[in-house]
């Protein structure tokens, strides 16, 4: 079969909503072999003499021997050079030969190993725009709204020289707009509003393939589905939604208002704020767990008020749920509370998800907790994880700095190969020794006093935290101290853009969650770079090393100068769930002459064991997924 059979794009032979199920077997629809960069320049030479009217007859030209040659490396030698010719013209920038063949990877169906700072927000650009060129439908997923309306604005008079046409799918875009937004060539849209689309799609579908089709074609515009199939996505940051994000299912629900529910979790929360850790209940990782006292307790307190509390599944699990919303969810760490209502932090980002919540009572839990009202209980109308949807594209594709270490995992879900792209200049980022301290106090003191000194010196600081709550407890005594600064973290979202432009300017200081390791590019101030460049403080351990990578990151890009080093305290979660309570305990009386091998050894051995119970936790949901999928598909459930 030739390669333009193998175009996924809409139409007689896939179908109005093209998407791979989960009982056909996974074809890699790649290129035959990637287009040299040689060959690439050349096209981009031939195309750089052309304007006006010749050269949208050469735009049409190579669209049309992409959609009847496919993407065969002659034709995709030609798309990416003309793409080369687009960039110089509306953004006065030539895409170096690192992200051609970053681009190449992706349209090949890899993933592609960037370091940070090296442009994967133009590599993929460049992919997208080919494969557009196509008629492929291009879906390009990044990490939050904020790089989706940014990127989608940025590279719009791109797409649109090229005869292209761009779309942005962001959390308030209403019904009709998002639908014009999917029909668009390119979409920039996050994962969690493209699956909760495509379960939105799944409801109103036909199970029957035939019957579908004729629906679909039939319908008015206003009763299609919002996307147009799973054709081909993208994915920017590819590690952090693929793996980090894997751990929750997607969950679509409807509101189901019951007070008899609302009163059951309101009761299980007053009994749970009597009952005492380690005599009632234990915390093991996060969850809280009953001890046989504790179900004793639990069964003299409810068995007797109302008859759905003598289901002793049901009574443990409500209590247990009561217990976590108290003991184990943080405000200001792992929910805001703003204007009344309880706004989830996302673990990955440290920005707000607004409308986004927990299931099984833990919202209206935490709610009651904080004094909000109450929101109505949810009933799951469908529900997906990362895992089975992304797998259901025909291509997926994706880029990110830090893949390595989960390029094993990422082949046995999704199929996908890492391959990864040297840097065009060697990096200049010195990595200083780490540190441990014995509490926060101690801490914020130091970092305090060295944040000082490297501002007298003029450089620019970034100071990575765990939570909302560590970057306004640090930014509370940069102020005793005297030192201004600017903080980013999920309760000042809404000036991300302004604050970050600013985070390279001589003497700056911010203190920021880890929205700042993600998708942000530091410009440095005139002469900053002299001076030594931005110096990262990373103040948190998180769940998994790229993360820190991530972090480390912002400094050192594209050949400037910078440092990094990590200051820890041993009451920081990660140290403080994985690390034995005596070995604390020693560390503690003298964490200040922890040799630095040996604190970065404790970390990362923490690290190493956060990271395989996370393995687990995604390799059990997607089991616990198909699962469910199976069940609901007997009833009738269209995911």
């Amino acid at each position: 079969m030739s390669s333009v059979a193998h175009l996924p794009v809409p139409g007689l032979l896939l179908g109005p909503y093209p998407e791979r199920t989960e009982r056909s077997h996974w074809t890699r629809f790649g290129t035959n072999a990637a287009p040299t960069i040689r060959a690439v320049r050349l096209y981009e030479a031939a195309f750089g003499k052309l304007h006006g009217a010749e050269f949208d007859a050469a735009v049409r030209s190579v669209r049309l021997s992409l959609q009847c040659e496919g993407l065969e490396p002659r034709p995709l030698a030609a798309a990416l050079g003309l793409a080369c010719v687009v960039f110089e013209r509306t953004l006065q920038v030539r895409p170096f030969d690192t992200q051609l063949a970053t681009a190449g990877i992706v349209l090949q169906g890899d993933l592609a190993e960037m370091a940070t700072g090296e442009g994967k927000t133009f590599a993929v650009a460049l992919a997208a725009a080919s494969a557009a060129l196509a008629g492929i439908p291009v879906h390009v997923i990044t990490a939050n709204d904020y790089l989706v309306a940014r990127d989608a604005h940025r590279l719009g008079a791109l797409y649109r020289m090229l005869g292209l046409t761009v779309g942005a799918v962001t959390q308030e875009l209403q019904r009709d707009p998002r639908r014009s937004a999917y029909a668009s060539h390119v979409t920039y849209c996050t994962a969690k509003e493209l699956v909760f689309d495509y379960l939105r799609d799944g409801l109103g579908r036909e199970r029957d393939p035939a019957r579908a089709r004729m629906v679909e074609l039939c319908a008015p515009e206003t009763q299609r589905p919002l996307l147009r199939g799973l054709c081909m996505a993208i994915v920017d940051e590819a590690d952090h939604v693929l793996i980090d994000e894997a751990r929750v299912p997607l969950v679509l629900a409807e509101a189901t208002p019951d007070v008899g529910a609302i009163e059951a979790i309101a009761q299980a929360l007053a009994l749970a704020r009597t009952l005492r850790e380690g005599k009632h209940f234990v915390r093991r990782l996060g969850v809280c767990e009953l001890t046989p006292a504790g179900q004793q307790e639990a069964q003299t307190r409810l068995a007797g008020s109302a008859s759905a509390w003598r289901n002793r599944i049901h009574r443990e699990s409500t209590v247990q749920t009561a217990l976590c919303a108290l003991h184990t969810f943080r405000r200001d760490h792992e929910y805001l509370v703003r204007d009344g209502e309880v706004v989830v932090i996302d673990g990955g980002t440290g920005r707000t998800a607004p409308g986004r919540a927990w299931s099984l009572g833990l919202h209206q839990a935490i709610e009651l907790k904080e004094g909000c009202e109450p929101s109505p209980t949810q009933t799951t109308i469908a529900q997906i994880t990362y895992q089975r949807f992304f797998a259901r594209y025909l291509r997926l594709a994706g880029v990110s700095g830090t893949l390595r270490e989960s390029r094993r995992e990422l082949t046995a879900v999704y199929g996908l190969r890492v391959k990864r792209v040297p840097e065009r200049q060697s990096s200049k980022r010195r990595v200083l020794p780490m540190r441990l301290f014995a509490d926060r106090a101690t801490l914020w003191a130091a970092v305090s006093a060295r944040i000082a000194e490297l501002s007298r010196a003029g450089r620019p600081v970034l100071v990575g935290t765990d939570s909302v709550a560590d970057s306004n407890e640090l930014s509370q005594r940069l102020k005793d101290d005297g030192i201004e600064h600017a903080v980013l973290n999920a309760q000042h979202d809404d000036i991300e853009a302004s604050l970050v432009a600013r985070a390279g300017w001589r003497g700056a200081i911010t203190v920021a969650t880890n929205m700042a390791g993600r998708g942000t590019d530091i410009p440095l101030d005139p002469g900053v770079a002299a001076l030594g460049g931005l110096h990262v403080m990373c103040c948190q351990l998180n769940a998994a090393r790229r993360i820190d990578r991530q972090l480390a990151g912002r400094c050192a890009r594209q050949g400037d100068p910078g440092s990094v080093e990590t200051w820890l305290s041993l009451d920081t979660p990660v140290l403080r769930t994985r690390l034995p309570a005596p070995l604390r305990a020693v560390l503690r009386r003298q964490a200040t002459r922890c040799p630095s091998g040996l604190a970065r050894g404790l970390a990362r051995l923490a690290q190493r064991l956060e990271e395989g119970r996370h393995r687990r936790e995604r390799a059990r949901l997607l089991r616990a997924d198909r699962s469910f999928a199976q069940r609901w598909s007997l009833g009738g459930s269209p995911a």
